[in-house]
């Protein structure tokens, strides 16, 4: 256990007693019933046993929340039994279908149609969320360890005037350390530049202790404010974001345990090392909309060095604790990931729901209806 704060306010769980239990619940009982969850999923999670769980926890919550809001990408075959299942639990469930006909259509003709993928479906609910709630809290839909508090947790410090907050946990299963594109590549690459750029963002993005995670709470004016990258970088675009909107000031971050998640290989577009082209195209937009200018030429092998010299910290963290750990297989994937880091191109985000020619009403209809051809 430890108490360290960081540069953004760190709620850490120290295991309390239960009437400091109560004390939470009931602070955060007034703001669930004003809040909208968002839950992306995708086909995958289809009667996945997580996603069971997850909205079986949402059941228990009392109050029950505004709305829950499920952004689903699924094929046309797919998206009535999912609509089915979904709406079989006792919860104020609104399902939108991202890849609908009709959705496509209005995003066409909004001058919004382009690539798809979890930030554009977490984006398409986003709009909803923040009008059916004062505040809006989205989770990943993979965690097999997921606990209705987690909403309560995350709500809590925007009951104590904070505009953001983001959850952190432990990446440890069946006896080995996980959260590898955390581990390996966001880590490293952020303590690799923050050596070189005296820059407040930087600073910000290293002040999370686990910046990749699925699960924030936010306000539902700061909500309308964020601007998703359309697939994987939406977490690191979300703390953009938040750093130029909430700031340090206004940002926190909450121990939400120990969290079991399915898996993805590493390799291949699919796997983690898809991912983490995804993750520095939308870090490196960040950091240079901040002023930051990283020497591409030079980051890949400081990038390396760094990874090196974490891969012997957590395989001592790992002997002190008993897990298996492969440092080979470790040092493999930080040669995968530096394929990554690369200037990041044009930027192609979604717009804030602020300024977005469309209206979240307008996403409702049209991802409400599983006829529209």
């Amino acid at each position: 256990m430890e108490y360290v704060q960081e540069r953004i306010a760190t709620l850490h769980e120290f295991g309390g007693t239960a009437g400091r239990k109560r004390d939470l619940a009931t602070a955060a009982a007034d703001a669930v019933a004003e809040t909208a969850v968002v839950v992306p999923m995708t086909a995958r999670e289809h009667e996945n046993p997580a996603a069971e769980r997850i909205l079986t926890e949402l059941e228990s919550l009392s109050p029950a929340p505004a709305a829950v809001f499920v952004p689903v990408r699924a094929d046309a075959d797919e998206i009535g039994p999912f609509r089915e299942w979904l709406e079989s639990f006792a919860l104020p469930t609104r399902v939108l279908w991202c890849n609908a006909p009709a959705v496509e259509r209005l995003l066409d003709d909004a001058g919004l149609d382009g690539r798809t993928g979890k930030g554009r479906d977490v984006w398409l609910a986003l709009g909803p969320a923040a009008e059916a709630g004062e505040y809006v809290v989205v989770h990943d839909a993979d965690a097999r360890s997921y606990e209705a508090d987690h909403v309560r947790r995350l709500l809590a410090p925007l009951t104590m005037a904070f505009d953001f907050s983001k959850g952190y946990y432990a990446r440890v299963e069946d006896g080995r350390l996980y959260g590898r594109l955390f581990r390996l590549f966001y880590e490293p690459l952020v303590w690799t530049l923050s050596a070189r750029h005296d820059a407040s963002i930087l600073d910000y993005l290293g002040a999370f202790r686990y910046a990749l995670a699925g699960e924030f709470a936010a306000t539902a004016a700061l909500t309308r404010r964020l601007r998703p990258p359309r697939t994987w970088g939406l977490e690191v675009g979300t703390l953009g974001d938040a750093f130029e909107h909430a700031g340090f000031a206004g940002s926190a971050q909450v121990d939400l345990g120990r969290h079991e998640h399915d898996h993805r290989a590493v390799a291949g577009e699919a796997g983690l090392e898809g991912m983490s082209h995804e993750v520095a195209a939308t870090l490196f937009g960040v950091l240079e909309a901040h002023g930051v200018e990283p020497d591409y030429g030079t980051l890949r092998e400081r990038y390396l060095t760094t990874g090196d010299r974490l891969v012997e910290q957590y395989r001592a963290d790992a002997a002190f604790n008993g897990l298996e750990y492969d440092p080979a297989g470790e040092r493999d994937q930080l040669t995968r990931y530096a394929d990554a880091i690369e200037p990041p191109g044009p930027d192609r985000r979604l717009p804030s729901w602020e300024t977005a020619p469309i209206s979240p009403d307008d996403v409702i209809e049209a991802a409400v209806s599983i006829h529209t051809a």
